[in-house]
């Protein structure tokens, strides 16, 4: 497959995605309080915030697995919640995976996703099912490397890894969080959307925009 992902379209997603993160503040928190908590749409923002600022005077240079690994610094700093966290390692994760490189093709893509999967359940101690993050982000992860590995373009790879990371936040929708803040109030999060989930689609929709 010839199609590459230039720096420039790189730095382009991220301040996309951290404008789409104070956009969605509001709504991020309304999910957030029904699970018990409430305080993700506002670490998001921060985030959001952090991500825009460090992309506009930050230089990607040569090497766009350092520059992602410092705009996950970068998001740490500014929101050290939880889901902070999560997102930082997936970044610093995922730049790992294409350290050096100054384009990145659809094998790259899916080292990334891959990569920064590994890394959120393994920092988040979480598994597929726990209604979690990981329930969208791993199927989204699989796709992506599937349809790579079938010879479709990188359009048609994130499209079924959105697809797949919809339905995996679909699919927990009904069950009860088995993990984190949210499992303190057991039954009440049944039939409720899990935020992490949700914050993990509008972030690939909009990185896919």
């Amino acid at each position: 497959m010839s199609e590459t992902v230039t720096s420039d379209a790189v730095v382009a997603a991220v301040q996309r995605v951290g404008a789409e993160l104070v956009a969605q503040e509001a709504y991020l928190t309304s999910l957030d309080q029904q699970m018990g908590d409430g305080d993700l749409g506002i670490t998001l923002s921060k985030i959001g915030l952090a991500l825009q600022e460090f992309a506009a005077a930050t230089p990607v240079e040569d090497d766009i697995g350092k520059w992602l690994g410092k705009a996950g610094m970068a998001a740490n700093k500014a929101g050290s919640s939880s889901f902070g966290t999560l997102l930082a390692t997936a970044l610093m994760r995922g730049g790992r995976a294409v350290t050096g490189k100054v384009t990145l093709t659809g094998a790259d893509l899916a080292a990334m996703f891959a990569a920064a999967d590994a890394g959120v359940q393994e920092r988040g101690k979480a598994q597929p099912g726990d209604k979690t993050v990981i329930d969208a982000l791993h199927p989204a992860a699989q796709a992506f490397a599937a349809a790579i590995d079938a010879g479709q373009s990188l359009r048609e790879a994130g499209e079924a890894a959105l697809a797949a990371a919809e339905a995996g936040r679909d699919s927990v929708t009904p069950q009860r969080s088995r993990i984190g803040r949210a499992s303190w109030v057991g039954e009440r999060t049944e039939g409720k959307v899990d935020p992490g989930c949700e914050a993990f689609v509008v972030m690939l929709r909009t990185v896919l925009a």
